[in-house]
């Protein structure tokens, strides 16, 4: 594949949420910021090299060699945001668009011998779970913490928003992935969330609280 048509699959991938549910081809065009011209012959491309799935108003889905393809591709990412963070100090703000470059790097062996060297990690920077080379992954309970009612606790497992500035934001307040929060109070007025975190307590805002996740037993 061209690295405009593995940026494809990626994107197929994510809007259908790892599921055989079509995506249309106007979803793609905004995910891609391209014109859905350019997608339909994209998806043309792809379907003839029994990747894809398309049926005129119907969208868009992963073949099985699509998705497994894809999935090979956001392993290769989210392996290199690892490396970044852990290796090179890079901050978790900064990486996923290096990572955008070097998921496209075709040798099996250095990705092989990447996920020896970091431990075979199961998670990248952002809480995402790395699938396996077999394109397997854990699936957790996780939830945002404006879902959960006042006591709930769980352990922070992600970030809906992977923006720099929200990052950064979690950076300055010491919350980190790996962190136990508790939701101590909830306001109705405004939606924003007194957390108790490992170093204080402190108050979110309801758009915060949207973008955070947490990993939590099932009956929360």
């Amino acid at each position: 594949m061209t690295l405009s048509e593995e940026d494809y699959i990626k994107a197929i991938y994510h809007l259908s949420k790892g599921k055989t549910a079509a995506v249309s081809t106007n979803a793609i065009a905004a995910q891609m910021d391209t014109k859905p011209s350019s997608v339909t012959d994209m998806i043309k491309k792809l379907s003839e090299k029994n990747l894809v799935f398309y049926k005129k108003y119907k969208g868009v889905s992963l073949t099985e060699s699509g998705s497994s393809s894809a999935l090979a591709i956001i392993r290769k990412h989210r392996l290199w945001e690892v490396f970044l963070v852990e290796k090179l100090d890079f901050a978790w703000d900064e990486v996923h668009s290096i990572a955008e470059q070097l998921e496209h790097i075709k040798s099996e062996k250095l990705i092989d011998k990447l996920d020896v060297y970091l431990g075979s990690p199961k998670v990248d920077p952002h809480g995402d779970p790395i699938p396996s080379k077999d394109g397997k992954f854990k699936k957790s309970i996780k939830k945002l913490v404006s879902e959960l009612p006042i006591g709930a606790a769980g352990i922070c497992v992600g970030v809906n928003d992977s923006s720099a500035a929200f990052l950064k934001f979690l950076d300055k307040n010491k919350i980190a992935l790996g962190d136990t929060l508790q939701i101590l109070d909830k306001e109705e007025f405004d939606g924003s969330v007194q957390l108790k975190t490992s170093h204080a307590t402190i108050r979110i805002s309801s758009q915060i609280a949207s973008n955070l996740f947490l990993e939590v037993s099932e009956n929360q």
